[in-house]
């Protein structure tokens, strides 16, 4: 319970409890999306410079590369899971949310993880930013595949009600590519990495002390969000539900084993398994909206902001940390 006792964690709980109480309490949109740009371009800079001094290890080639085949495979099993339960596109909607990844988890992890004495490598910045697009692949060939098998049947999500058509592979490549999130992480990356440590030490400063004031502001407003948003959650089938909660556990298990394996650092580890265990709930609905609109937005988008990033927030940090700690020896 005291690994809970952050700040800013504090912060996103307190947040949800205001907008449980319908408080007026709000963080203005555009301050909003600049927090997110800022901190997205902190992260990405620093694991540029990491990348710089250190560059790309075996040991964090494999923890990243490890990032990126879960990236393929956790869409697959996931789809095979869901596909019993949900029409394919919607099955095909949340494997992808599930099998890409949160920057907002993977924010406050490091934040949790350097409380913690535990320090991931800038190269996981990298991991991060790789993760995102193949769940987005994999969603697009196996809604493609059920559209050749059999036309959507209508339905509130189905493309026919709103006049939309299904986006094109190349289409939605470059939208995820050039999303602005996404791009200000890679963008980051690649500047830390020409500059390096010169670089670093003229916008530190910016980058590394205000770093901790702006992620307060910014969970207490992704609580608030998620507070306004949990009749969305208990508006979701009991066994979306239970998906929401129970294959973070799993991934992050699977995840970390994996990483023992292979002889990657605990920090990294932790990270990774933080990364794989979360869903996103930026990125992939802004191109799937248009990918597969035949899916219901309610689904990926409630389960992936509504249960399962406030779960990983309150209890999967401390409970993979606490895994992490146990498979590495750690006391």
């Amino acid at each position: 319970m005291a690994s809970l006792l952050d700040p800013a964690i504090l912060f996103f709980f307190f947040g949800v409890a205001a907008a449980l109480v319908r408080s007026n309490l709000e963080i203005p949109g555009a301050l909003a999306k600049f927090f997110s740009l800022y901190l997205l371009l902190a992260i990405g800079f620093k694991g540029g410079v990491a990348l710089s001094e250190t560059g790309l290890t075996r040991e964090a080639a494999a923890a990243v590369a490890l990032g990126i085949a879960f990236a393929f495979a956790v869409p697959l099993w996931s789809y095979a899971i869901l596909k019993r339960r949900l029409t394919a596109f919607d099955a095909a909607a949340v494997a992808a949310a599930y099998g890409s990844v949160s920057a907002v988890t993977f924010i406050t992890a490091g934040a949790f993880a350097a409380r913690q004495g535990v320090a991931g490598g800038g190269h996981m910045a990298l991991a991060l930013a790789l993760m995102e697009t193949p769940a987005i692949l994999m969603a697009i060939v196996l809604a493609n595949r059920a559209r050749r098998v059999a036309p959507p049947a209508t339905g509130a999500g189905d493309a026919a009600t709103d006049g939309r058509a299904p986006a094109g592979v190349s289409t939605v490549l470059l939208e995820a590519f050039t999303d602005g999130a996404h791009l200000m992480l890679l963008g980051s990356i690649a500047i830390g990495a020409l500059t390096g440590t010169a670089g670093k030490a003229t916008i530190d400063p910016l980058i590394t002390g205000l770093f901790k004031g702006i992620l307060l502001f910014f969970l207490l407003d992704m609580g608030l969000v998620v507070g306004r948003r949990l009749r969305e959650a208990r508006a979701l089938p009991p066994f979306l539900i239970g998906f929401a909660l129970v294959m973070p556990v799993v991934h992050a298990a699977l995840a970390l084993l994996a990483a023992r394996a292979l002889g990657v650092a605990p920090g990294d580890a932790f990270l990774l398994a933080v990364l794989i265990a979360s869903a996103s709930y930026i990125v992939v609905p802004a191109v799937v909206r248009y990918a597969i609109p035949e899916a219901n937005p309610a689904y990926y988008f409630g389960m992936a902001l509504a249960v399962t990033f406030p779960f990983n927030i309150a209890i999967g940090l401390p409970l993979y940390f606490g895994w992490m700690n146990w498979l590495w020896g750690r006391g």
